[in-house]
């Protein structure tokens, strides 16, 4: 008979690190560096305080680990989340349901062990029970949802490879509850997110363990797994289920599926609602990694789903009649000068209560460019292109990467302040165009998308080149977004204006 509680005389259980040395290296020392390395490669993207969830890919590490970095690095790592659901497939039995992990009372890495909320993971063994029978039934005759088959955890990479980025993510990892899912029973899928439901909450993150397409060409990967991605992006279950079937009849050499972890997935979607936003973060394939084969490749996608109507790091908007008075922006070149003076002295930057109460535009979230010159040169430039983050904690961090984190540049050094000359550029919000009719050259910025790839040029980029309008554009979906001359003809476009000071 099981309980929700383990004897107090009982040694812990620690599921091993199995796949250590095979998805990612068993040293700590250099796994610590790996995810290091991947996560800063992020460190200036948009961050949230309202994930919900992640969908992150599974692969080694040489191959995914970028695009999951990018997944972990929109987490705000200060929030606290009393614990963290992992989902992902089973590669190697089939359950026809889902298995929980109650027997581990911990997870093990080369970089520690990470606890199991066991009575979490007992209860949930223990809920949704009906009267029917079948291979996964309980002894007692009642089938759950879910249950804990110990071969589903056994050898399975899906969770495991996410522990180590959690661990460097958070200064304490919380309790997680391991899951895998393997059945195409839409009823059951529907039933493991009714149980799950409760859970979705802003006080849980859900992890959602998932490659893409498998294996396909390079370039019919890029085409099924847009698809694919867009109808994750939709949130609409229906879509993504329409999609994976439609791609499995495209005819698609090697396609083997669309989404590993789509049983996951579709858990995950059937969970959401009118209160949630999906955000794409990065997609490639391992054909993108040091130009591998190019004839057989796994897609990554990376998403963030975010819960609306919270106080948001992500995706807040700034008031369209925004300006920023002579005060705000003196205030502001101090900040980025003290950010530079604090880095150098091994200080951090930290901005006064009483200051932001007097400017309180320094509060309000939007994207922003901090430029150094030295005697009329470029000595640094580092923005953050978002409306994520209050602007005077955005000026700072800019402020401080400009000066120590331009790979164009040596870091600058205590001699230097005295020559060093700062500019700001503050962007305003977003707004889409249809019509190039609608872009102003020299006011406004250009940002292009189309698919997964982007780019962007502020508008003083005018003021420095003689190009037309035109000109300005093809350029900048060339050689920004890399999408062609002409490429972004058949792209989204946007504009935004700059507050330069």
């Amino acid at each position: 008979m099981m309980n929700g509680c383990k004897g107090q005389t009982q040694a812990p259980v620690v599921r091993p690190a199995t796949q250590a040395n095979r998805f990612y290296t068993g040293d700590a020392r250099e796994l610590s560096e790996e995810v290091d390395s991947f996560l800063a490669l992020h460190r200036n993207d948009a961050k949230y305080n309202n994930v919900a969830a992640v969908i992150v890919p599974h692969a080694g590490y040489y191959f995914s680990g970028n695009v999951a970095a990018s997944a972990y690095m929109a987490i705000d790592a200060k929030k606290q989340y009393k614990r963290i659901f992992l989902l992902g497939p089973s590669h190697h039995e089939w359950l026809d349901g889902a298995s929980v992990n109650t027997e581990a009372d911990y997870y093990a890495t080369p970089l520690g062990n990470v606890k199991v909320d066991h009575e979490t993971a007992v209860f949930l063994t223990n809920t949704n029970r009906t009267n029917n029978t079948n291979n996964f039934s309980n002894t007692d005759g009642m089938d759950s949802v879910f249950r804990y088959r110990p071969e589903a955890h056994d050898r399975e990479h899906c969770l495991e490879v996410q522990l180590p980025f959690l661990q460097r993510m958070f200064k304490e990892v919380p309790p997680i509850v391991p899951i895998v899912i393997s059945t195409n029973d839409y009823d059951k899928l529907k039933r493991m997110s009714e149980v799950l439901k409760p859970y979705f909450t802003d006080e849980n993150l859900f992890v959602i363990s998932s490659d893409f397409s498998h294996y396909p060409s390079y370039e019919d990967a890029y085409e099924v797994d847009a698809k694919t991605g867009k109808a994750v992006e939709s949130g609409d279950v229906e879509e993504f289920i329409a999609t994976i079937n439609a791609n499995a009849r495209s005819g698609k050499r090697n396609l083997h599926t669309s989404a590993c972890g789509e049983f996951a997935i579709i858990t995950l979607m059937l969970m959401l609602d009118g209160q949630y936003e999906v955000k794409h973060l990065m997609y490639q394939n391992s054909g993108d990694i040091d130009n591998h084969d190019h004839s057989r490749v796994v897609g990554y996608h990376s998403f963030a789903i975010l819960r609306n109507g919270n106080n948001s790091c992500g995706q807040a908007r700034t008031n369209t009649d925004f300006s920023l008075s002579a005060e705000d922006k003196k205030m502001l070149k101090d900040i980025a000068l003290q950010s530079i003076v604090d880095s150098l002295n091994g200080k951090s930057v930290s901005v006064r209560e009483s200051l932001l109460q007097k400017y309180p535009m320094l509060n309000k979230k939007c994207g922003a460019f901090v430029s150094l010159h030295k005697h009329g040169h470029l000595r640094g430039c580092i923005g953050h292109f978002g409306e994520d983050y209050p602007l005077h904690e955005i000026v700072a961090e800019m402020a401080r990467a400009a000066a120590f984190e331009d790979p164009r540049f040596m870091p600058v050094t205590r001699d230097e302040l005295d020559d060093i000359d700062i500019e700001i550029s503050v962007l305003t919000p977003m707004r889409r165009i249809q019509s190039l009719d609608e872009f102003e050259l020299h006011r406004h910025g250009i940002y292009i998308k189309k698919g997964y790839r982007s780019g962007t040029f502020l508008p003083q980029v005018a003021d420095e080149v003689n190009w037309t309008k035109e000109e300005f554009v093809g350029h900048c979906s060339q050689d920004k977004a890399g999408l062609g001359w002409d490429g972004w003809r058949d792209a989204e476009l946007y504009v935004y204006e700059a507050i330069v000071f």
